[in-house]
C-alpha cells in the first residue's frame, strides 16, 4: 500500500490475476427444496466472543436507493456516449457482475477501443473489469480507490433484494431485469470461490426467534428481504414497500431450513438454518484491482461536478458509475440515501457462521466478526431519506449486548 492506504500498481502487481468471463445466463434447472423440518446434520458450534472490548472498527455507509431501480440507460452529452451504472441500493455488490454485463454490452455497441470508468466502488471496477475482458482498454477515474469508498463499508453478504426498487415504480418488467443480473452475477461470483485468501466463501447461517417464524425471510440476515411503508420515514411521495424478488432465484440460491429441538443448542425456541453466500473485501478487491491493472488498466484521479466535466474526458464512451455521489454530480433528485452501519469484532476464525436475533445479525468473515443492529421500530426501514454517514459506537455496543447471552448459553449446551 502507499503512504495513504491506497493500493498502488506496483501492490497489485504482485497479486493473482482473477478467474472467470463473461457469466451467460443460463442457469441450472429449477429444483424442489423443502423448507420442512430436515434431520439434523450436527450443530456444534464455537461460540463467538462477544464483549465491547472486542470491537475494532465502526463503519458507515449510504446505500443508493432508487425506487425506479438502478439507472442503467445511455445518453449522449456532446460528443460523449455515457452509459450510466448507479442506485442498486444495498444490493450493489450482489448485482455488481450483471449489471456490468448490461453496460458494457451497450457501449460496446459503437465498437470503442477505449472506455472511461467513472468512480471505483464496486460497481465501478467490475464493469472496468468486464470491460476489459470485453476487449476495451480502460481507464478508471475517480476519487478514491476501491477500499477508500463506499463498497468496502458494506457488509458484504449475498443480498440481491436489499433496498432495491419499489415495486410500482419499478414497473413489471423490471423484475425480469433484476432477475438477469442476479443470475449472470451468481455464477461470476462463484468462480471465485475456493481461490487462496478465500474472497468469496459460504457459510451457515441461524436466524432465532422466541417466536414462530412466519416467514423465511425471518431466518435470514435483515439486508436480504427489506420491507416496509415509505410514509414513517419523511420522504413525500415514497410509499410503498422495498423490492422482493427473491422467489426468481429459488432453484440456485439454498433455502432455509428448520432447525429440529433435538440440534438446537441456541436456548431459544425456533431457528432456521441456511447457506449464505458472503464477500471477503480485502481478498477480493485486492484481486480485481489486480486484474485491471494487470490488463492495463489505469486509474487518474479525478473529481467531477457537472455533467459537462465529463465530455472533457478523452474516451468517448464513458461508463457512469458514482454510487450515492450520483445524485450531486448527475443532479438525479431520484436517489434517496439509506444510511447503514456495521461494526466489527476481533476476526475469530474458529467460529465460521452467523447468525440473527433480535434485530442483531453477525456474521464471522476473515477481516473481522460483522455485526449490524438494527431498531426494533423502524426494521430494515431504519436509515431512509438519512445521509449522515458519521459512524455511531452506541447501537453497535447496545447490539453486543443483545446478542452476548446467546453466546453464553451456547457456551453452556457445549459443556
Amino acid at each position: 500500500m502507499n503512504r495513504d492506504g491506497a493500493w498502488g500498481r506496483r501492490d497489485l502487481l504482485k497479486g493473482s490475476l482473477a478467474v472467470g468471463g463473461l457469466a451467460g445466463l443460463q442457469g441450472c434447472a429449477p429444483s424442489v427444496k423443502s423448507a420442512a423440518t430436515v434431520p439434523p446434520r450436527g450443530v456444534s458450534l464455537v461460540p463467538m466472543r462477544m464483549s465491547v472490548d472486542e470491537i475494532i472498527d465502526v463503519k458507515c455507509c449510504i446505500r443508493p436507493f432508487r425506487p425506479q431501480g438502478p439507472r442503467l440507460d445511455a445518453e449522449q452529452i456532446g460528443d460523449t456516449l455515457v452509459i450510466h451504472n448507479y442506485g442498486h441500493g444495498g444490493s450493489g455488490w450482489s448485482l455488481s457482475w450483471g449489471s456490468a454485463e448490461i453496460v458494457v454490452g451497450k457501449a460496446m455497441t459503437v465498437l470503442p477501443k477505449e472506455i472511461a470508468v467513472i468512480g471505483c466502488g464496486i460497481i465501478g471496477l467490475t464493469a472496468a473489469v468486464v470491460a476489459q475482458r470485453a476487449g476495451a482498454k480502460v481507464t478508471i477515474y475517480a476519487r478514491d480507490q476501491l477500499p477508500r469508498t463506499r463498497s468496502f463499508r458494506a457488509n458484504g453478504s449475498w443480498t440481491p433484494d436489499s433496498r432495491i426498487s419499489l415495486t410500482e415504480p419499478a414497473g413489471a418488467a423490471f423484475g425480469d431485469l433484476w432477475e438477469q443480473m442476479a443470475r449472470i452475477s451468481w455464477k461470476n461470483f462463484r468462480t471465485y470461490l475456493g481461490l487462496p485468501e478465500r474472497p468469496v466463501e459460504f457459510s451457515d447461517q441461524y436466524g432465532l426467534s422466541d417466536g414462530p417464524i412466519r416467514s423465511e425471510g425471518e431466518g435470514r440476515v435483515p439486508d436480504a428481504t427489506a420491507r416496509g411503508s415509505f410514509a414513517t420515514t419523511g420522504m413525500p411521495q415514497q410509499k410503498g414497500e422495498f423490492g422482493h424478488y427473491s422467489d426468481r432465484i429459488r432453484d440456485i440460491v439454498p433455502q432455509s431450513e428448520t432447525v429440529s429441538a433435538e440440534e438446537n443448542p441456541f436456548g431459544v425456541a425456533h431457528v432456521r438454518r441456511t447457506s449464505m453466500m458472503h464477500f471477503n473485501f480485502g481478498s477480493y478487491g485486492h484481486l480485481l484491482m489486480s486484474e485491471f491493472f494487470q490488463q492495463g488498466g489505469r486509474f487518474e484521479m479525478r473529481d467531477f461536478h457537472s455533467p459537462a466535466d465529463v465530455a472533457t474526458l478523452r474516451e468517448k464512451v464513458v461508463i457512469n458509475c458514482p454510487g450515492y455521489a450520483g445524485r450531486d454530480l448527475w443532479r438525479d433528485k431520484t436517489i434517496i440515501p439509506v444510511r447503514g452501519q456495521t461494526g466489527w469484532l476481533v476476526p475469530q476464525p474458529e467460529a465460521k457462521y452467523g447468525l440473527y436475533y433480535a434485530g442483531v445479525s453477525v456474521l464471522s468473515k476473515s477481516d473481522g466478526v460483522m455485526m449490524m443492529h438494527t431498531s426494533s421500530t423502524l426494521g430494515d426501514m431504519e436509515g431512509v431519506g438519512n445521509s449522515l454517514e458519521l459512524p455511531d459506537r452506541v447501537p453497535i455496543e447496545e447490539g453486543v449486548k443483545i446478542i452476548a447471552p446467546i453466546f453464553d448459553r451456547l457456551r453452556g449446551a457445549r459443556a
